[in-house]
């Protein structure tokens, strides 16, 4: 698949190439984008899922860009994780309260990211740009160990609960790990 992909960009460079000047300054503009996304994306701990989430946004530029979209891409998702969280219906007492205190996990890790979130918008290089970093790091650290330990709540409930939640957080913590991994980009490269 990773040479497929490779190929395929080689190929619509090459294209792009071909075509009238103002088809290629869009082209290259596209591309870049996407090039961004991919060369970026490619060492994260879950490159397929960093390259499909983020491949549609028209606004990534930069890696600071990239790493915005992320953390974007990962509030959404835990947004969506904690009303499926909140919608489930669950037959005992211990898939309750492993739900409660799921649910409260999340609220927290949304928490964080946002914190991340808003501190990424107003990263600058400078003096306290290796602060900022550090808390970026940090928060969304902190995110990925609320995913965790809602998981682990579920490890002595058997069923479709704990198979559905695993699902749903596991999509989260993924996201959450290539946030992070974008967001240490961004301080080897600052």
């Amino acid at each position: 698949m990773f040479h497929f992909l490779l190929l395929l960009l080689l190929f619509i460079l090459q294209i792009s190439h071909f075509t009238s000047e103002k088809t290629t300054t869009i082209t290259s503009s596209s591309s870049t984008k996407n090039n961004l996304v991919y060369t970026s994306c490619t060492n994260a701990s879950y490159p397929k899922i960093c390259i499909r989430t983020l491949s549609s946004y028209s606004t990534i530029k930069t890696p600071k860009d990239l790493a915005k979209a992320s953390l974007n891409v990962t509030i959404s998702r835990a947004n969506k994780a904690s009303k499926f969280l909140k919608n489930l219906k669950v037959k005992s007492k211990r898939e309750k309260g492993a739900i409660v205190d799921c649910i409260e996990q999340i609220s927290d890790s949304i928490y964080d990211l946002r914190k991340a979130l808003f501190e990424l918008k107003h990263l600058h290089k400078g003096y306290d740009f290796k602060f900022q970093i550090n808390n970026l790091e940090t928060w969304v650290s902190g995110a990925l160990t609320y995913d965790d330990t809602c998981l682990d709540g579920f490890k002595e409930i058997d069923g479709n609960v704990r198979y559905d939640v695993k699902r749903k957080i596991s999509n989260v913590a993924k996201v959450t790990s290539n946030a992070l991994y974008l967001i240490n980009q961004l301080d080897r490269s600052g």
